[in-house]
Formats: C-alpha cells, sequence, structure tokens
C-alpha cells in the first residue's frame, strides 16, 4: 500500500527537513574529515551540562526503589509536577498561577501538538511571524489547520498591523516565539500589548477570540539585560507552551508542559482537552522520571554567558567575511543573509538551499531559511563548542572569497 501523498510529497520536497538533513549530512562528513575539520552550526543541539542541581537530582532519582516509581500517573501529569510549573509560571507572568493550569507535556513540540489538536477544526488557521521554526507548518497541518505567515519588520520585530490583517473568522490562535528561532529577537512589552489589543478589537467585532500561544523554550537565554515580556497580564486567552530543552540543556528527555492564563474564560475547558488530547496522541503522558527532576530543579540557575561569548565571536567572524546578519538578542542562532554575489543553480541570487550546499564544500553546515518561512537567509547554530566556532573563521572567509 502506498503511503500517504502528503507525507511523500513533504518528505521530498526540496525544502523539508532541512535542519535535520543538515545535522544527518555531518555526522557523514565528520566520519570523513575527522570532528575538529567539519563545522556544525546546523542543529539547536545545547551543548553547555544542564545544572548541577538537575545532573544531582538525576543520579539521587535514578537510584529510586520505591514501588511502582516507572509506573503511570494522571495523563496531565504528577500533581506535584504541576504545582511547580504553575509556581516557575506564576514567577515568569507576574500572575497567581494555580496547578489547574498546567498540562505535563512531552516537550515543547509535543505541548504545541497537544495543544493544536486541541483548539483547531478542519480549515482553521494559526498566524505566525515569520521567520519561524521549520516545524510549526507540519503540527497545524497534522489537525486540519493552516499556518498563516506574517512578516515581521525590517528589524524581525512584530507588524502588529500585519497581523491585525491577517485574521479571520478561522484564525484559532496567533503564534509567537520569543527569545525567536532562528532570528534571536526577543518581543518589547509594547510588542505584546499591541498584539493583544488587536486580538481583543478582532475577537469584538467577528466573536472568536484566538489564542496568544506564547512558545518559550528560550526564555531564560537572553543578553545585554533584556527580558522576555509576560502576556497573561494584558491577554486573557494566552497559553504559554515550553520545555527544559534549551535551557537545562535536556533535549533528548523531551519534558515541558502547557500552562493556560488562569483568567482564560474557557481555562478548565481547554485543560481539559488538552489532556485527553496528549492521551489520544499516544504520548500518554510526559516522562515521569524528568517529571520528577523538573519539579525538583525548576528554579536552577545556568549560567548562558558562554552563548553571549559565542554569539560575539561568530558575529565578529560573519563581519569579516563580509555576511550580513541580525544581531541575535536571545536563544543561540545567527539569521545571516545569503550573499547578492551567489547565484544558485537557477541562475537566480540568493537561493539559499544552494548557498548551504555551497557552504558545504566548505565543511561548514548551515540550515537554509526556506524552512523557516525566510528565503534567501540561512540559519547559523552557535551552540556549539567555541573551539569549532574559532577555527571556523579561515572557511568562512574563504566560502566568500571565492564568490569573488
Amino acid at each position: 500500500m502506498p503511503i500517504s501523498p502528503y507525507i511523500k510529497e513533504t518528505m521530498t520536497s526540496k525544502g523539508a527537513g532541512v535542519i535535520r538533513k543538515m545535522f544527518e549530512e555531518g555526522v557523514k562528513l565528520k566520519k570523513q574529515y575527522g570532528d575538529d575539520a567539519v563545522f556544525d552550526f546546523s542543529l539547536g543541539n545545547p551543548d553547555l551540562d544542564p545544572p548541577k542541581e538537575v545532573a544531582d537530582a538525576i543520579e539521587e532519582l535514578a537510584k529510586c526503589r520505591e514501588k511502582n516509581f516507572h509506573g503511570y500517573m494522571p495523563n496531565a501529569g504528577f500533581p506535584f509536577a504541576r504545582e511547580a510549573m504553575a509556581k516557575k509560571t506564576a514567577k515568569e507572568q507576574g500572575v497567581p498561577v494555580d496547578s489547574s493550569c498546567v498540562v505535563m507535556g512531552v516537550g515543547a513540540a509535543g505541548a504545541l501538538n497537544a495543544l493544536f489538536k486541541a483548539i483547531l477544526s478542519e480549515g482553521d488557521n494559526i498566524i505566525v511571524p515569520a521567520p519561524y521554526f521549520a516545524e510549526y507548518n507540519h503540527y497545524a497541518h497534522n489537525y486540519g489547520g493552516s499556518l498563516i505567515a506574517v512578516p515581521t519588520k525590517k528589524d524581525f520585530s512584530l507588524d502588529v498591523e500585519g497581523i491585525k490583517a491577517a485574521l479571520t473568522q478561522k484564525t484559532a490562535a496567533v503564534l509567537i516565539n520569543s527569545p525567536n528561532n532562528p532570528t534571536g529577537k526577543v518581543y518589547t512589552k509594547r510588542d505584546i500589548e499591541d498584539l493583544a489589543k488587536a486580538l481583543n478589537e478582532h475577537a469584538s467585532k467577528c466573536g472568536r477570540k484566538p489564542y496568544l500561544i506564547l512558545d518559550e523554550p528560550y526564555r531564560a537565554i537572553v543578553y545585554d539585560g533584556l527580558e522576555v515580556a509576560p502576556a497573561f497580564p494584558v491577554y486573557d486567552s494566552s497559553v504559554v507552551v515550553t520545555s527544559f530543552a534549551k535551557n537545562f540543556s535536556l533535549p533528548g528527555e523531551r519534558i515541558g508542559y502547557i500552562c493556560v492564563n488562569p483568567a482564560c474564560p474557557d481555562k478548565d475547558e481547554l485543560v481539559a482537552a488538552c489532556i485527553f488530547t496528549t492521551r489520544i496522541l499516544g504520548y500518554v503522558n510526559a516522562p515521569g522520571l524528568f517529571q520528577r527532576v523538573v519539579a525538583k530543579t525548576w528554579d536552577a540557575k545556568a549560567d548562558y554567558s558562554l552563548y553571549k561569548t559565542r554569539r560575539d565571536e561568530l558575529t565578529t567572524i560573519l563581519d569579516e567575511a563580509g555576511i550580513e546578519h541580525a544581531n541575535p538578542e536571545g536563544a543561540f542562532y545567527m539569521w545571516c543573509k545569503v550573499p547578492s554575489s551567489f547565484k544558485g543553480s537557477s541562475g537566480q541570487a540568493g537561493d539559499d538551499i544552494d548557498f548551504c550546499d555551497y557552504l558545504k564544500k566548505y565543511l561548514i553546515l548551515a540550515a537554509p531559511g526556506s524552512g523557516f518561512g525566510g528565503k534567501g537567509w540561512f540559519r547559523l547554530a552557535y551552540c556549539v563548542s567555541e573551539k569549532s566556532i574559532l577555527n571556523s573563521r579561515n572557511a568562512f572567509i574563504k566560502a566568500i572569497q571565492d564568490l569573488k
């Protein structure tokens, strides 16, 4: 029997799974040339160690022999884990939050899928500022929805008027990611307030109030004294979706959560729906061991200064090479423009997929911007060793010099 036509078409399209494709290519190249000779900026796979408290908690809990320690729990998660995530969200959002608002999730990706399944009807859409995380398109399509991308402003801040113009009766939610993957942009308090105002105005006109979904796995990784603005105080139908993948360097453990604003008019129904979708999507529940780990350590302090150092080092290299780029305010990605002097296989300037193939000749692995809704750009993940960043200097310079 044939596989789904949509899946077949998506898998074989030129821009499909661009991040993972580059990552897998990197594995092959490292076997061929050696780890130190390949400069792999493809995947946002944090290389900092988890905080000591987290490592200690893992070790302590792994030794537990309590009966049924590894058994099922309620689909929403352990009550004590939900309570801990409520405390965390209350601290970040600046409003009281209790455990009834929280559903533990299988990473932010699993949590987003559970939330989308809960809110999307066939033909609905979700609006997202572009560029955006590459997998959002698939998550929306999974449940009969579609993604509507609204370009950000030149500095990658929110174009609230553009979002306002894109809102329709079919808009189930607006999804924002701050700090943003791939640009590193941190949206301001004014951005959030203006967006909330636009969504409230839309709701009063059409009768359907879109959710504002805050995808925040990078919330803690910000630079130069910036802070991620809360949305709970200004928009009641807001929902946080996040994980411990990036801030605690635990991407492989798949632990995250959904937290619905306690002021949300349909909070109880939405939480119940997310608990149900978590079960029927086959996640059943978030990993039990790591629910215990993050419940004990959610407020552990991590040092992200190394990411800032690496950002600054990569900035210096790209400036020297002559590659235009955004200045990341958070996360650990550099969003770079394909040089105008580069002509792809079609003869067109700015072909990001072909340019990333070109960089491979210099053993530099990058993710094409087309997969993020940003044609003509490419992403470099600088959550790699400082040695790799510094050693990439000559490769970047030669790659651009050879274009001339």
